[in-house]
């Protein structure tokens, strides 16, 4: 199995960005993470992080016929973007939206998320943990 991890806005500044938030932990070691989990579950990743939406739509886009699954943080274009929500559609792939924080929680525009309607799960609020549940259903459900 093989699995495409994207990152959106800042999620590169992990570990500076609001670590009452976010924590402390930095996006190096969150790879770090995901890699060895990966390795526990036999899957392949690959992650591409970007902080402009149209990246991330050609990323989505080529991951076409190359990956069994995606898991993605949005960032903030989880409020804003239509275009993630059409290339995930697009592609057809099962997609896992993970959140660090729960936006939820948190301002009321962050409570809309265009792109969840095309997620085959959504884990927001588990720190880090969210990103390997998310790797934990992408391989249970490709085992089914």
């Amino acid at each position: 199995m093989k699995v495409l991890i994207i990152n959106g806005p800042n999620i590169n500044m992990l570990g500076i960005r609001e670590p009452e938030i976010y924590g402390s932990q930095t996006y190096g070691q969150l790879v770090d993470l995901i890699k060895a989990k990966a390795d526990q579950l036999n899957i392949q990743v690959e992650f591409f992080q970007s902080n402009h939406e149209g990246a991330i739509v050609d990323a989505i886009q080529g991951a076409y016929g190359h990956f069994d699954g995606i898991v993605i943080n949005p960032a903030a274009y989880t409020h804003t973007s239509i275009a993630l929500l059409d290339a995930v559609k697009a592609v057809g792939i099962p997609t896992v939206e993970v959140h660090i924080s729960d936006p939820d929680t948190r301002d009321n525009f962050r409570k809309i998320s265009y792109i969840r309607q095309a997620c085959v799960k959504t884990i927001k609020g588990l720190g880090f943990d969210g990103y390997l549940l998310a790797l934990e259903y992408l391989s249970d459900s490709n085992n089914q």
